[in-house]
């Protein structure tokens, strides 16, 4: 700052123009990186703007693999490591404008009986979009009726005024949800949850870096409502195809906990890449005290009891893939320590484990070794 004080100085006495050297001190980066004379115009950001509009996503695309093999031909490039991370991008699109989403049938009833989500959504909008650009699909409720109700049962909460929710200070916040609302001035923008922070309509933009010179490999928008951890395959994909248009591999995936879970770790490993991905906090390879054994795929109790496994299934919640594993009555009924190890009403030992627990095991190995202190650091 006092070089650019300085530097503001000297050239206002050299030119004379305190307005150009004003407008100038505060461009001074674009101008070196452009290449640019202090006196010279910078272009419009609307004419980029409008560009960058006329050309298919096809045309960036293509631009970026291009630019990505030159820094690859001077050797900037590795490939076999590869960084990934999210930052949620702002779209361009107000959350005053957000309409209620209504299923196909009895549109006027089904209003009626939804505008307690907010004072704000009993009327018309507080600011009605010119257009709506969203297509009949996006505005049509596709939630199940356990997930309205789950958001029912939220909204009792705020209940007392419910144009207020935590997180945000404005008098204008309202609850909404991507099952309830959408944008109809930009449908793929997506509500975005922080804790502590008010909702806002983003993207989630996808970066992958290589960690030889930090060049960026692949960068890709998705919508703000998924998780991390649902777009890592198609983020591998694609860099894992670029690096292949260059003749390079990768080897070597990083990421926060985030992209943890156990179709991303099995995922990887049948692409032949190491994952450095630290777990969730709530992964657990079984109950406490009890031993797993991996060849008969049973678990030993505290008692010696054995817990056979029964069946794979996906839980409903998150659609996840899970091992049921349950004793029977009888191994339980004399057990000593029967109060303490099931609930009140159970008759035997049940519980589940993540379908995945190997790839889980052997990744929490390569996080917590040497090597992963390392990477930790990448």
């Amino acid at each position: 700052m006092f070089f650019k004080f300085c530097l503001v100085g000297y050239l206002e006495n050299i030119t004379g123009d305190r307005k150009l050297v004003l407008h100038c001190s505060l461009r001074l980066d674009i101008l070196y990186f452009l290449g640019y004379d202090i006196d010279e115009e910078l272009p419009w950001h609307s004419t980029l703007s409008r560009t960058r509009q006329l050309y298919p996503e096809s045309v960036f695309e293509s631009l970026f693999t291009h630019v990505f093999k030159m820094c690859v031909a001077m050797q900037m490039v590795s490939g076999h490591t590869q960084v990934i991370d999210a930052a949620p991008v702002k779209a361009n699109a107000s959350m005053d404008s957000l309409e209620l989403k209504v299923p196909e049938e009895d549109l006027e009833a089904h209003l009626r009986a939804v505008r307690h989500i907010s004072n704000r959504d009993k009327a018309v909008p507080f600011r009605s979009a010119k257009v709506n650009k969203a297509p009949k699909s996006q505005q049509e409720l596709s939630a199940s009726r356990q997930e309205l109700q789950a958001i029912k049962s939220r909204n009792k909460k705020w209940s007392k005024d419910q144009n207020h929710r935590p997180g945000a200070g404005n008098k204008g916040s309202r609850y909404t949800s991507n099952k309830t609302h959408y944008s109809p001035t930009d449908p793929d923008a997506r509500i975005s949850v922080k804790p502590g922070k008010a909702r806002k309509l983003n993207y989630s933009s996808q970066l992958t870096v290589d960690a030889a010179h930090h060049v960026i490999s692949d960068i890709k928008a998705y919508h703000a409502d998924g998780k991390d951890s649902q777009h890592l395959p198609d983020i591998v994909l694609r860099v894992k195809r670029r690096l292949w248009q260059s003749g390079l591999t990768i080897d070597t995936c990083l990421a926060d906990t985030g992209y943890s879970s156990g179709d991303n770790y099995a995922f990887l490993e049948k692409q032949d890449i190491t994952s450095y991905i630290p777990p969730h906090g709530t992964f657990k390879g079984g109950p406490d005290e009890f031993i797993y054994n991996e060849k008969e795929d049973h678990y030993t109790c505290p008692q010696g009891k054995i817990i056979p496994f029964k069946k794979v299934f996906y839980e409903k919640k998150n659609n996840t893939k899970k091992k049921a594993y349950r004793g029977s009555k009888k191994l339980c009924i004399d057990c000593p320590i029967r109060s303490a190890c099931l609930s009140k009403t159970a008759q035997e030992k049940s519980f589940s484990v993540t379908y995945y627990r190997a790839e889980y095991l052997r990744n929490i190995a390569r996080v917590d070794s040497e090597k992963g202190s390392y990477m930790k650091g990448k």
